[in-house]
């Protein structure tokens, strides 16, 4: 039983449940940000299986995405540290640390991811587009190493993400269908509802 409750808990830690209830704007937000995410990582993932044509494309797009995702994470921080629109946690001590502690890591590693991506899509000298807009190279060219380097730590954030990510899903999906609390209702209007009727 106490491996049992030593799961739970670790489950609970990695949904990043501190027991917050989250207004409409958090949690769409929240879904904005994943989704982005996802398209970002596959488009990352795939691009190279294309035709030059359409690999140019994805990566314009992936450009354009992560710039939205970028602004979607400013917003995400700002809603945040704006007070008012949260209620209090039902929980205190180390859990509901630990559980925002995840929370805390997603934003450091998708502030890192965004500003690595501005960097690589400057170092060339060139602005970077959002749907078309250009936006003006702040940092000038990098040589050519620096650049690799850059796009190798992009790819590996991008991956630490995925994978927090995916372990924060599982964690809330497992809290949802196997401990039937309320831990993926809080961020996911279908499931509260289904939990408000059972």
């Amino acid at each position: 039983m106490a491996d049992r409750n030593a799961f739970d808990t670790a489950t609970r830690i990695a949904a990043g449940d501190d027991k917050t209830d989250y207004d409409n704007v958090a949690i769409a937000l929240h879904w904005a940000t994943a989704l982005l995410v996802v398209a970002q990582f596959a488009l990352a993932e795939t691009w190279d299986r294309f035709a030059r044509d359409t690999t140019e494309s994805m990566e314009r797009l992936h450009v354009s995405l992560g710039i939205l995702l970028a602004a979607v994470i400013v917003a995400r921080l700002v809603w945040r540290w704006i007070p008012g629109h949260q209620r209090s946690p039902l929980d205190t001590g180390w859990m509901r640390t630990a559980a925002k502690s995840v929370h805390y890591v997603f934003y450091v590693l998708l502030v890192a991811q965004a500003g690595l991506g501005f960097a690589i899509g400057w170092s060339s000298g060139h602005p970077i587009h959002f749907f078309g807009i250009g936006i003006p190279d702040p940092i000038g060219t990098l040589d050519r190493a620096t650049r690799h380097e850059l796009r190798e730590i992009h790819e590996k954030v991008g991956w630490a993400i995925i994978i927090l990510a995916l372990g924060h899903a599982l964690a809330a999906l497992y809290h949802h269908y196997f401990l039937r609390d309320r831990v993926l209702g809080r961020m996911l209007p279908l499931a509260r509802k289904a939990e408000q009727a059972s």
